[in-house]
């Protein structure tokens, strides 16, 4: 379970009192100016103070009270903008000092990489450049990003993912990348510093939480000019009507013009202002919301772009499936005895660390009791698995033993001048069909058998798809297995497609296709070799226990490095989307109520048949403008819980979801603003304030 390093908290104290001081500090023209449907209200506030003034002075007609009264809420509702905004920031900066906490200047061990060995000299962490070696043992704290070269360790990463339990961190393979910060608890590691000071990991990880100073994405900038454009409409038409009140007033011959003052509250009431006060805090509240989850996102795009997303590319391995395959058999074809094929797959395994390797090797001690293998006297040369020959082995005096993809280890026996017998092939097929993973033994030129690896679907994995597809989001397995394998697993599973005998190039293409007919692509890694698909792919979430490369091709960070994360991020980056369309939609409607309150107030003097439209029976027309101003202000703070937490998320596709959002917020947006508005002109009536 990860522990949450930071309060979440809606109601934090800290957090609270801090986004207070910040929304008085917002209320300069260069912060306001970058939201302009609140710059619109920020004027009109300086506007009214000027005309309060003025009415003090004797220079005014209306009522220095009244005007006092409308200039406070409409400089509340500036605030309330301004405090939505800071509370989501605060959450943001909060996880940002808990970051910050986590660096430190550690005295670093810095090896001669010539000749690294026992003798070392102590230097300041912060002296550290890239391509530095260190050496960290036991209790040492890692002192910046780097990859291990030599050594296995436990290290304690709780300082950055909130985890308290011990990861392994080993040279070679998807898991020697190591983060400054974080602690060896065990052994020892040789580290090649990978960044230079200021470019570590837990750096870029502070920028990118800094909320504050994030990218509008593509569809806020989008919303954005919606808003303006009808803040400038409602603007020329308010302008409009102080001419037109003072030609009616003398065509009638009663009456009294509408003043300035009203015209600014009608002006505020009119525009988008409950949007336009909530739509920077749904942004940085979405990359809250992922750094709940433990994942950084670099940016607000590509939160956003989570939620767009309609192909998914999933790892089958720890992702769909529970990732630790099991070798359960051995199979030898005619000629080859179940020892025989047991000895050459153990000894092909024997410098293989995976979890597959070492059940090879258990599988081969328990079943033939083949142990104590001398390695120096064998003259043994380890082959490594790598992504591009998909197979490893060891060359020992004259043989050359493979294990490895079916494919592959054919494509080598055919190099080596042999030929894979008939048998063989229908070994690999019923394997494979049985959902599991066939891996194929060969020594020299001869095919010597199949090894049988198992894998277990998760559980609950098949319904989350039925999800995803509900919401028009396609999934595709992608997977080192061959074709029968994959297969078996995507029907068991219920994935949409599947991606067999994947190779880096292979899930490059596959990607760049999807984005060629217009789809946004989401998929995870953790290796050097994804590195290429991350940085193609629309949303690429690395996993902090793969390598740097991984993580500087991704735009999101997964500090647990959990793949199954994928989809709960797609979930996130939705219920963003979802959140802002619903306040839109309740703020333009909530905005058809206030023409009936304040409409028949500013004209009812000249206009007596426009009472008709005072349906709420608001008791004068002070009350009814004041009542709509006050509603406006209180309504943003109203919301500001559901614009931080987000609305709730459900699996369902974008016409049922307008279905539910003109129905929910939509009605609501129409009905809410009737109560609240004649339930504050009551009490305004009550206590006599108007």
């Amino acid at each position: 379970m990860t522990s949450k390093p930071v309060s979440t908290s809606l109601l934090d104290p800290q957090i609270l009192q801090q986004a207070l001081f910040d929304a008085f500090a917002k209320l300069t023209p260069q912060q306001q100016w970058k939201n302009p449907v609140m710059f619109v209200v920020y004027l009109g506030s300086l506007l009214t103070t000027v005309l309060w003034l003025q009415a003090l002075n004797g220079e005014s007609e209306e009522s220095a009270g009244f005007i006092l009264s409308i200039t406070l809420w409409l400089w509340f509702t500036v605030l309330f903008a301004n405090f939505a905004e800071a509370v989501a920031e605060g959450r943001s900066k909060a996880q940002a000092a808990f970051l910050r906490s986590a660096k430190r200047d550690i005295a670093a061990k810095k090896l001669d990489e010539a000749k690294y060995g026992s003798n070392y000299s102590k230097v300041e962490g912060s002296s550290l450049r890239k391509g530095d070696v260190v050496l960290i043992e036991a209790g040492d704290f890692v002192p910046g990003d780097g990859d291990v070269i030599e050594g296995v360790a436990s290290v304690d990463e709780s300082a950055i993912t909130g985890e308290s339990a011990p990861v392994i961190r080993e040279s070679g393979g998807d898991f020697s990348s190591v983060t400054g910060g974080t602690r060896v608890l065990s052994d020892w590691l040789v580290v090649r510093i990978s960044t230079n000071p200021g470019e570590t990991f837990l750096d870029r990880m502070i920028g990118m939480v800094e909320s504050a100073k994030r990218q509008k994405t593509p569809n806020e900038i989008a919303l954005t000019i919606l808003l303006v454009a009808l803040t400038l409409v409602f603007l020329m038409a308010t302008v409009t009507l102080l001419p037109f009140s003072l030609y009616s007033v003398q065509t009638a011959g009663a009456g009294s013009p509408i003043s300035v003052t009203v015209l600014v509250a009608l002006l505020v009431c009119l525009i988008p202002t409950t949007i336009g006060g909530l739509l920077s805090a749904i942004g940085v509240a979405g990359i809250g919301r992922m750094m709940q989850k433990n994942v950084i996102a670099t940016s607000g795009r590509a939160v956003e772009a989570a939620g767009d997303v309609d192909v998914l590319l999933l790892d089958k391995t720890g992702t769909i499936t529970l990732g630790n395959r099991q070798a359960s058999g051995f199979f030898p074809v005619k000629g080859v005895t179940d020892r025989q094929l047991a000895d050459a797959a153990q000894l092909a395994s024997l410098a293989d660390e995976t979890p597959e390797g070492r059940s090879v090797v258990i599988l081969a001690k328990q079943k033939y009791n083949i142990r104590e293998r001398d390695i120096h006297s064998l003259g043994a040369t380890f082959v490594h698995f790598s992504a591009q020959t998909r197979m490893s082995g060891v060359n020992l005096e004259g043989r050359q033993i493979r294990k490895g993809a079916a494919d592959s280890i054919r494509q080598h026996i055919e190099e080596q001048g042999g030929k894979v017998p008939q048998e063989l092939k229908k070994m690999v097929d019923d394997v494979a069909r049985r959902g599991s993973t066939p891996l194929v033994v060969s020594d020299g030129a001869k095919a010597l058998g199949v090894i049988e690896l198992k894998d277990i679907v998760k559980g609950g994995i098949k319904e989350r798809f039925i999800e995803l597809r509900q919401m028009g989001i396609k999934t595709i397995m992608i997977t080192g297995d061959n074709r029968l394998t994959a297969a078996a697993i995507a029907a068991e599973a219920g994935v949409d497609d599947f991606l067999a005998e994947a190779t880096p190039e292979a899930k490059l293409n596959l990607i760049r296709q999807h984005q060629t007919d217009g789809r946004l692509v989401a998929m995870t890694g953790d290796g050097t070799n994804d590195a290429p698909a991350l940085a193609q792919a629309d949303v690429a979430v690395a996993m902090n226990s793969g390598t740097q490369a991984a993580k500087e091709a991704g735009n999101m960070v997964d500090l647990d490095s959990n793949p199954t994360k994928l989809i709960e991020i797609v979930e996130t980056g939705k219920q963003m989307l979802m959140t802002r369309g619903a306040l839109t939609t309740f703020s333009i409607a909530n905005d058809v109520a206030k023409y009936f309150a304040i409409i028949p107030a500013a004209f009812a003097t000249t206009y007596p048949a426009l009472n008709v439209l005072n349906v709420m029976g608001l008791a004068t027309p002070a009350s009814a403008i004041l009542s709509a101003v006050i509603f406006n202000a209180l309504i943003i703070i109203a919301l500001i819980p559901l614009a931080l937490k987000g609305i709730s998320y459900k699996p369902v596709g974008a016409e049922k979801l307008l279905q539910n959002n003109l129905l929910v917020y939509g009605v609501g947006g129409l009905i809410v603003p009737f109560i609240g508005i004649k339930a504050i002109d009551l009490i305004l009536v009550a206590m006599n304030l108007v």
